[in-house]
């Protein structure tokens, strides 16, 4: 997940707007992600631990928010085997990499060069 915020930033970056509670969402996001990297609670615990950072945060409505959020992509990685493949593969996409750089699953393309290295 932590990969598949990466391509959130890449498309926050290139938006013409004021992209500042956009960067804050992302950075809750990536932080709380990194807690559960850090802690790793057991699958059937999950939503209980999630529960309980919220609860034991002052403040926390973008928090609940974005455990929400997290909860949502976890229950559908359950049960979407695309999804979680995907997650699996380190969540590719286009929108994370620097502009300039264009790629499609499989291949890596300078978007200046006119080919593909399709063995990526």
């Amino acid at each position: 997940m932590l990969h598949a915020l990466d391509a959130s930033e890449g498309r926050r970056r290139r938006r013409k707007r004021d992209q500042t509670p956009d960067s804050i969402g992302l950075s809750l996001k990536r932080d709380v992600l990194e807690k559960i990297i850090a802690e790793d609670p057991e699958p059937e615990a999950f939503e209980a631990w999630l529960l309980d950072l919220v609860l034991h945060t002052p403040g926390s409505g973008g928090l609940r928010a974005m455990c929400q959020d997290i909860l949502q992509e976890y229950r559908l990685a359950q049960q979407d085997p695309r999804f979680s493949e995907w997650l699996a593969e380190g969540a590719p996409s286009d929108d994370a990499l620097p502009e300039g750089q264009l790629t499609g699953r499989g291949a890596t393309c300078a978007s200046d060069a006119g080919s593909c290295d399709r063995s990526a």
